[in-house]
């Protein structure tokens, strides 16, 4: 398992493949606003595998005709319901900033949350966003543990 662990061939162990409406405008959102940068891509057929972090997406554009093998359903958005993608960054501040200067609407504003396991509660700064798309994605900062009050 190491080599999923070097720094240069970091693969993560699970990568959800989204499929996007337009990769060039998904591309701009997940890239230029976001701060991922794509690992690497497939431009005749409109893919692309981008990482932020330790976290990976696979940006597939949805074809014109809408075959797909990976076709459960209906196109219809906003796609992703139902699910809500949870990444943590180093600096969530950073990227809530951008994606109010680039005027996007914000799902949930940037918020401070406790999350209670067992006999303590994690800390964590978050907020919520949907993509181009309509998949949610709640970027996070973790702030540490403090004990369950009675």
């Amino acid at each position: 398992m190491d080599q999923f662990k070097t720094d240069r061939d970091f693969w993560a162990l699970l990568v959800p493949e989204l499929y996007v409406s337009d990769l060039d405008i998904s591309l701009k959102f997940y890239c230029d606003i976001i701060g991922f940068t794509e690992k690497f891509g497939r431009p005749e057929e409109r893919f692309a595998y981008v990482e932020l972090g330790q976290a990976q997406l696979m940006l597939d554009q949805i074809p014109d005709d809408h075959t797909t093998i990976w076709k459960t359903g209906d196109f219809n958005a906003p796609l992703g319901r139902g699910i809500n993608f949870q990444i943590e960054v180093q600096d969530v501040q950073s990227i809530y900033q951008r994606c109010v200067a680039a005027e996007l609407e914000i799902f949930r504003p940037l918020q401070t949350a406790w999350y209670r396991e067992e006999n303590h509660e994690n800390g964590q700064t978050q907020f919520l966003i949907q993509d181009p798309d309509g998949y949610l994605l709640r970027f996070m900062q973790h702030l540490g543990q403090r004990d369950v009050s009675d």
